[in-house]
């Protein structure tokens, strides 16, 4: 009978290795295709791997909580077939993740190199991205912790940290001076209390919220919008809307079009730091913060979201917040944001002041919509009118975001949602 090894995939760029969290299947159970086998988990997403093909599990090779590296063979599938016929090969089988495995060789010399790292210098166990034992070392000697060696963007292959990368770092400190790790004050536990342990995302939340603080000095500007016209808006199209694409309109996609748009006007706002020197981003590429069912949260990004049209934002923003709440994200659609834009007002919050989804340099706060009397100008004078009105907040980096920029910004968006176009058709 036919053997198929199941191999952990490749779940984007820089992820090497995940964990295998639960089996959904055992041995000598049958499978279909495309039938989950087993979820694992990463330091950017939760998926699961589908079977390729039809058979029975006939051995699974590591255990739930194992740390498996890309490439390797996690399961063995009998196959319907005669008897001695050639194994077959997982590089000839599209793995349903639409995801491309790496060879087991090749993993194998990389777990083995990354095995020398982590004994050269401390525990990066947390993180997935590529550092090499010279820059390891070189972290552990200046006292640079893991959340600020994530912040530097690297120039090396792949976005790898170099050498020259990290002294330039280390060099722009005069600038840029590092923050030391501030201790946590002791918590008392009175009888009653309630502990409840982080899980492993809500762990990872803390600590990217925390490097953002540090790294960045936030300063925060608000605005107020006259929304009337896309609230009439949405209201006249949203149900023609549901019946022809079978999903709702919300007004998140056109907040992040304009968004988009503004964007272009002052490209300073869609840049990183890199230490003194500051990167101004090509791409558009929108990250919109979603809050999932236990809890916690998660940014997929709308890759440039400059080059799609209204309806073309609405699908993504539709898909991704979706399969966000069902754990169906893959890696790459997590990462290479370069602008956020997260929604208070779907929790009936006026405002907000958010922090930096780091390297970024700024993130946008949708607020509620509220009805509000306001002054209403015209050339035959002054009237009071009731109007939609909602707060938007813009969090930025004061290293090198101005309020004069953050400022222009803020009403160039005002202008380009003031004055949409109540005849635009979607």
């Amino acid at each position: 009978m036919a053997k198929f090894d199941l191999i952990m995939p490749k779940l984007g760029e820089s992820i090497i290795e995940a964990t295998i969290t639960k089996w959904l299947k055992s041995e000598g159970d049958s499978v279909e295709e495309d039938d989950a086998i087993v979820e694992i988990a990463t330091d950017k997403v939760d998926s699961e791997i589908p079977s390729p093909v039809e058979g029975k599990i006939s051995k699974l090779l590591f255990n739930e909580g194992d740390v498996v590296a890309v490439g390797e063979i996690i399961a063995h599938i009998e196959l319907e077939g005669e008897a001695g016929s050639e194994t077959e090969k997982p590089a000839e089988n599209k793995v349903k993740t639409e995801t491309a495995a790496l060879s087991v060789e090749t993993n194998k010399e990389q777990t083995k190199e990354l095995n020398n790292q982590t004994e050269a210098v401390g525990d990066f166990k947390n993180t997935d991205r590529f550092y090499s034992p010279l820059v390891k070392s070189i972290a552990k000697k200046e006292g640079i912790s893991l959340p600020q060696l994530e912040s530097i963007s690297g120039s090396g292959k792949d976005g790898r940290v170099t050498k020259a990368d990290i002294l330039n770092f280390l060099g722009s400190k005069t600038t840029v001076q590092k923050v030391k790790a501030v201790e946590a004050p002791p918590v008392a536990i009175s009888g009653g209390d309630q502990i409840v342990e982080m899980d492993r995302m809500r762990k990872l939340i803390a600590d990217h919220m925390v490097m953002s603080k540090q790294v960045s000095p936030h300063v925060t500007s608000f605005i107020d919008v006259d929304v009337s016209t896309i609230v009439n808006w949405r209201n006249k199209v949203k149900d023609a809307f549901l019946k022809r694409e079978g999903e709702k309109l919300t007004f998140t996609p056109i907040f992040i079009d304009a968004a988009s748009k503004a964007i272009k006007d002052f490209p300073g706002i869609n840049a990183s730091v890199d230490g003194s020197k500051i990167i101004l981003r090509k791409n558009v590429n929108i990250g919109m913060a979603t809050a999932l069912p236990n809890g916690n949260l998660i940014v997929p990004v709308i890759h440039q979201a400059d080059q799609k049209n209204l309806l073309g934002i609405t699908k993504s923003v539709n898909d991704l917040a979706n399969r966000a709440r069902l754990n169906k994200l893959l890696p790459d659609e997590i990462q290479g944001g370069t602008f956020t834009v997260t929604n208070f007002g779907s929790f009936d919050s006026l405002t907000g002041t958010p922090i930096i989804n780091q390297p970024q340099v700024a993130i946008l706060g949708i607020g509620a919509i509220r009805k509000k009397p306001v002054v209403i100008e015209s050339p035959s004078g002054d009237t009071i009118g009731i109007r939609s009105i909602m707060i938007f907040s813009m969090a930025y980096d004061h290293r090198i975001v101005d309020g004069a920029l953050a400022g222009m910004y803020l009403k160039r968006l005002k202008e380009i949602l003031e004055s949409f176009d109540p005849n635009t058709s979607i």
